[in-house]
């Protein structure tokens, strides 16, 4: 679990982290320092409303009975992978356009005023902040109560995201973004695989769907399922050595078709800016003068 954890809180952290990266850059570029408060504003309000989605989702729901905390865990898992799926694609593609995109954003945000640049900055990070709650809750649910795994990785994760994101503003890291969401992309591909197969064995306990006692395979005996690599292997993938026929098609289809379609080679019908180095095309040092109008 804490793998996995730091994996999707490293992606979803540096998402953001980039956002505000951009964001603020482009402020300081053109020398608009006023409007910095508001894309903070923005962002602090987007972060703790997903922290607090967060606590409710895993905290809120301890009281109630085991089929309904099956039910929501299950839903939980499925939104979680819905979310992943839509992640990957989308870095896929805007990975190249995201800094054009976001600049031409907070410049028609800062001629409306400061409530809307501060708008801008909470749904450039409260989208991965949604998500990142989301996440938190399924993989908590997966590794079971008094498991701390979870929160310490994504706690690394997300702490990796922002020295990540504060090195790329000063200019002291430069990353290959297209790369680097490229094979991350891969991973979450296969832990989300997981999750989902996690989630729809929450839905058989619950009763929701059937086949709880059809099983599909059992290597328990080959890899023990409280054994080394067995925990290793429940810890990234949500791997477990008994799965129901439901969990293995879902899964083995799942990573058949989600894995084909996002290495498919992308189609450029216009001329797309250059895959992003970091800081280079993403942002501008303090110290740059604003460009001449």
């Amino acid at each position: 679990m804490l793998v996995s954890n730091a994996l999707i809180g490293l992606r979803e952290g540096l998402e953001a982290a980039l956002v505000v990266v951009i964001l603020v850059a482009f402020l300081v570029k053109t020398g608009r320092h006023w409007a910095l408060r508001w894309v903070w504003l923005g962002v602090g309000t987007a972060v703790a409303l997903s922290v607090v989605l967060g606590a409710v989702l895993t905290y809120g729901t301890s009281r109630l009975s085991f089929e309904q905390q099956e039910l929501i865990g299950g839903f939980a898992s499925i939104i979680a992978v819905v979310f992943v799926t839509g992640m990957v694609f989308w870095m896929r593609s805007a990975a190249r356009t995201i800094s054009g995109e976001l600049r031409g954003r907070l410049d028609r945000a800062l001629d409306l005023g400061p409530l809307a640049v501060a708008l801008v900055g909470f749904l450039g990070v409260g989208r991965e902040g949604l998500e990142t709650a989301i996440f938190f809750y399924a993989t908590t649910q997966a590794a079971g109560a008094g498991n701390s795994q979870p929160l310490i990785g994504w706690v690394l994760g997300l702490t990796g995201a922002v020295a990540l994101g504060g090195l790329i503003y000063r200019g002291a890291v430069r990353i290959n973004l297209t790369a680097f969401f490229r094979w991350t992309g891969i991973l979450l591909v296969v832990v989300a695989a997981g999750i989902l197969a996690y989630g729809l064995h929450d839905l058989q306990e619950a009763g929701l769907l059937p086949g709880l006692g059809a099983v599909a395979f059992d290597i328990s005996s080959v890899i023990a399922h409280d054994g080394w690599i067995g925990n290793l292997l429940r810890g990234i993938f949500n791997f477990t050595p008994q799965p129901t026929v439901v969990q293995a098609v879902a899964w083995s289809l799942y990573v058949a078709v989600i894995l084909t379609l996002f290495l498919r080679p992308q189609r450029t019908s216009q001329p797309s800016e250059p895959a992003p180095s970091a800081p280079a095309d993403l942002a501008a040092r303090p110290s740059e003068p604003a460009p001449a109008n």
